[in-house]
């Protein structure tokens, strides 16, 4: 129930409702578990877009799960450019103040 908890409150939070949420119970419907190849609970699979992408625990950490299934890509991407852009930047005025 955690799990699905923190899963409703990500996808609110960074969706605003643009997506689609299948819960299986996996006691009442164990062919759907084996089919999706869930071998543990709780298991969260991301279907589109492609690839398909699985998180098997609470999904407590935020971060974690969407860098997990690959919907923060872009904005680590955009950070870590900012960041080492700022670093080149840095570093040339030390070499100017070394001079």
């Amino acid at each position: 129930m955690r799990a699905l908890k923190t899963l409703h409150n990500i996808l609110e939070t960074e969706f605003r409702g643009v997506y689609a949420l299948k819960v299986i119970d996996v006691l009442k419907n164990p062919q759907l578990a084996e089919e999706d190849k869930i071998l543990a609970t709780p298991t969260l699979s991301k279907i589109l877009p492609p690839p398909v992408r699985r998180i098997i625990g609470d999904l407590s950490d935020r971060e974690r799960v969407l860098i997990g299934l690959d919907l923060l890509y872009d904005e680590l991407s955009e950070a870590a450019f900012s960041s080492k852009l700022l670093d080149a930047l840095g570093d040339e005025d030390t070499d100017k103040e070394d001079s």
